[in-house]
C-alpha cells in the first residue's frame, strides 16, 4: 500500500538475485505503493534490518506512489495482495491489464496467495515476508528468463 515494507523488500531481493545470476541488465526493477502515505521515505527500519541480515541493502529505495505511466513503462506489474491487485486492475487501461499479476503466483510451493503486510506485527512477520518474496522472486525470474 505505502511502499515501505513488502514491495521495497521485493525490489531489493529481486535486484540482488539478478545481480547474482548475471541478468541484471535484462530488467528494469522498481517498486511503488498504491497509496501515497510514505512518499520519499526509506523502507521501514524492520524491513531494512531483515534484508541486511540476509545481505541485501534497501537503503537506496525511496517510497513512491504508482502512477498511470507505470502501466505502459513496465512489462510486469506484480501485486503483493488481492487488495492492491484490485486497485491496480481498477485503475489500469484495458490494453495493459494482462501485465498485472499476483506476485505469489510465482511461488507455487507456497500456500498463500497474498504477501501479508508486516507493518503492524513483529519481526517474525518481516522474516516471513522476506521468505515469501525470495521464493516468488526466484520463480518470477525463472519464468521470464527461461
Amino acid at each position: 500500500m505505502g511502499n515501505i515494507c513488502r514491495s521495497p523488500t521485493a525490489e531489493g531481493v529481486f535486484t540482488k538475485l539478478t545481480e547474482d545470476l548475471g541478468t541484471r541488465d535484462r530488467f528494469l526493477i522498481d517498486s511503488a505503493g498504491t497509496h501515497a502515505y510514505h512518499v520519499g521515505e526509506q523502507p521501514d527500519s524492520r524491513a531494512q534490518q531483515t534484508a541486511k541480515q540476509r545481505g541485501i541493502d534497501l537503503s537506496y529505495i525511496r517510497a513512491r506512489k504508482f502512477k498511470q505511466a507505470d502501466f505502459e513503462e513496465f512489462d510486469y506489474i506484480l501485486a503483493m495482495d488481492t487488495s492492491n491487485y484490485e486497485i491496480l486492475m481498477d485503475a489500469c487501461p484495458d490494453a495493459y491489464k494482462d501485465k498485472i499479476k499476483m506476485f505469489l503466483d510465482y511461488a507455487p510451493q507456497r500456500e498463500e496467495s497474498d504477501v501479508p503486510d508486516p507493518y503492524y506485527g513483529g519481526q517474525n512477520g518481516f522474516n516471513h515476508v522476506f521468505d515469501l518474496v525470495a521464493d516468488a522472486s526466484k520463480g518470477f525470474h525463472d519464468s521470464v528468463v527461461n
